[in-house]
């Protein structure tokens, strides 16, 4: 089962591929919540265990952070 977090990463994400700073942003005004560390470590933590995929962007100068199926299997399962 995932974790609250993870969860209110993947609503905050929805269908959108976002930078840190545009997740950030969401789940501020979404959730009232600033993750505790450095949001870009904890959406690299996810990324290594399959539940968000991330990719560096060169036309936005930074990560994009994205959720899809394969990703909400993955976290439904742990």
């Amino acid at each position: 089962m995932k974790d609250g977090t993870l969860s209110m990463i993947w609503e905050a994400l929805g269908n959108d591929r976002l930078t840190t700073r545009d997740a950030s942003e969401r789940l501020e005004n979404l959730f009232g919540y600033r993750c505790p560390d450095d949001l870009a470590k904890t959406l690299s933590k996810y990324r290594k265990a399959g539940t968000v995929k991330g990719e560096i962007s060169m036309d936005l100068g930074g990560w994009v952070w994205w959720v899809d199926d394969e990703c909400r299997s993955t976290g439904e399962d742990q």
